[in-house]
């Protein structure tokens, strides 16, 4: 998700909402010119899901939790299309000169859907479940920096830094750090400040809210109740939504897209946005902890194949590392890795790994196609001498029991609110442990990346992100050949907003509070 930020300035609402980025698709005139219905009950099927998910906000992962915590929970920042930052929760958001401590001032009036009040205990206490040596937290890396919170008055709280960081207020933009009320246990209850109030969730399978007749947001929340399906089958879900089923879906097969986009009835929302499809090596195991095999298996991979065949040309060709043009610290001045099977024949036989047989686990968990996608891999990589065997891996509890724990896996990475988040999440030492699953370890990348976090200069900042950038494209463990575009679709009887947010698919995973039926 790339985000803007005012660094070291307050962040009103006004302003932001008037800077729309590149990332977002506009609509159809009419739908964003129509005042916003209230009514109906909206049906959304969704194909990443965990049958052994909870709500707490703590190990929040997939698409499924994501889109769920959002219809219920609040987070203090909010990342509205084209990336920008909006008030939440909190009001405005400051950081001293330094930027190591950072005050928010929180929204008033606003009640929990037990009636409680919300304020600055609430907040206090729901960043904390992110940090500390006992947290589960998938941003435990993240909030490692925080060295203190504290509430500062009855709707205002602190947050102390360990080292410069201007950027952290997209920190707590991210969907994990949804707000509960202090001393929450029971976090199944499903107790938030939402759109929509929690009736029942069956874990993997589907879900039902109501709306919140007390809602603090004006204009968000149209819908009287919203149904999710955990349906993982692509055909299933585009069945389903052609037969009125359901009323929109993500994760459209780019295959199928041009057959959907014709379909009477059903509208294509394809959004550029920062995912990548990729593969990801394990550079402390053999033979992968070899740079000489990850720079073969980089150049075993035709990029444009898998572009044409697997995205339909929905999309663009990838680099080997995480962050796009939709950045804006984006590195264009690296050189493109090309399909190259005599180098790679080359290198593998320099590393003395000639004869090794690489297992690909994948399954279709990661992104629609990513089995076919490993398959052509594997030819690809043929030419060059290097013998890749897939192995299919079921759907369910990918996450959990394959990424992150075997040599090389098929992944797929949405993008984050600002490079920051992305580079830190994904490829930190700070992150070795948790989401870095390739288990990269760069003195000269955290070196760079914790410089760029605290350096003021925009210029310099963005010589340090290109640094970043560099280093993981040379020596990284990430393959990944291709930028995809977020491919929803929906009946034409629900309306969007003008702009539909790009940084995770379903308008940043808030369909349900920002859609509404038009017809």
């Amino acid at each position: 998700m790339t985000m803007s930020t005012n660094r070291r300035a307050l962040l009103q609402g006004a302003a932001a909402l008037g800077t729309l980025g590149v990332l977002g698709l506009r609509a159809q005139p009419a739908m964003a010119q129509a005042t916003p219905q209230k009514g109906g009950t909206f049906r959304l099927a969704i194909n990443d899901f965990n049958s052994g998910e909870t709500l707490d906000p703590q190990v929040n992962e997939s698409k499924f939790m994501q889109n769920l915590q959002y219809q219920i929970r609040n987070a203090l920042v909010e990342v509205g299309p084209g990336g920008v930052l909006l008030p939440e929760l909190a009001t405005e958001w400051a950081g001293n000169d330094d930027s190591t401590v950072w005050t928010f001032k929180l929204r008033e009036g606003v009640e929990f859907h037990n009636g409680q009040p919300f304020g600055a205990e609430d907040a206090v206490f729901s960043l904390n479940l992110h940090r500390g040596e006992k947290t589960i937290s998938v941003n435990k890396s993240l909030m490692a920096e925080v060295t203190d919170i504290q509430a500062s008055g009855p709707h205002e709280i602190t947050v102390t830094l360990s080292t410069p960081d201007s950027g952290f207020p997209a920190v707590l933009s991210m969907n994990p750090m949804v707000i509960v009320p202090a001393g929450t246990t029971d976090f199944d209850a499903g107790i938030g400040t939402g759109g929509y109030v929690l009736e029942s969730y069956e874990p993997g399978v589907k879900s039902r809210v109501t709306r919140n007749p007390n809602y603090w947001k004006e204009n968000r929340a149209h819908f009287d109740a919203v149904e999710m399906l955990a349906i993982k089958d692509v055909n299933a879900r585009t069945t389903a939504l052609r037969t009125g089923e359901i009323d929109a879906m993500n994760a459209v097969d780019a295959t199928t897209a041009q057959l959907i986009k014709a379909m009477p009835g059903i509208d294509l929302l394809q959004v550029q946005g920062k995912v990548h499809y990729c593969f990801e090596m394990d550079t402390t195991a053999a033979p992968y902890a070899d740079n000489d095999v990850r720079l073969a298996m980089k150049l075993a991979i035709d990029r444009q194949d898998i572009l044409n065949k697997i995205l339909g040309g929905f999309g663009s060709i990838a680099n080997d590392q995480p962050i796009s043009g939709a950045y804006p610290n984006f590195n264009p001045d690296l050189p493109q890795h090309e399909y190259d099977p005599d180098k790679a024949r080359a290198l593998i036989k320099k590393a003395g790994a000639e004869g090794y047989k690489h297992k690909l686990h994948a399954s279709e968990t990661p992104f629609t196609g990513a089995v076919d996608t490993a398959q052509l891999y594997s030819q690809h990589a043929a030419a060059a001498g290097i013998e890749i065997e897939v192995v299919r891996e079921p759907e369910d509890g990918y996450w959990s029991n394959v990424w992150g724990k075997t040599p090389l896996a098929a992944s797929r990475w949405s993008g984050r609110a600002n490079e920051d988040l992305m580079l830190t999440l994904a490829y930190s030492r700070a992150s070795l442990g948790s989401w870095n699953s390739t288990k990269w370890d760069n003195e000269a990348f955290n070196t760079a990346l914790i410089a760029a976090r605290g350096e003021k200069d925009e210029a310099r900042r963005k010589e340090l992100y290109w640094e970043c950038q560099r280093l993981l494209h040379d020596d990284g463990g990430l393959i990944a050949p291709v930028w995809a575009d977020n491919l929803d679709a929906k009946s034409s009887k629900v309306a969007t907003g003008e702009v539909v947010a790009g940084d995770w698919d379903l308008d940043g995973n808030r369909a349900a509070e920002r859609w509404w039926f038009a017809a």
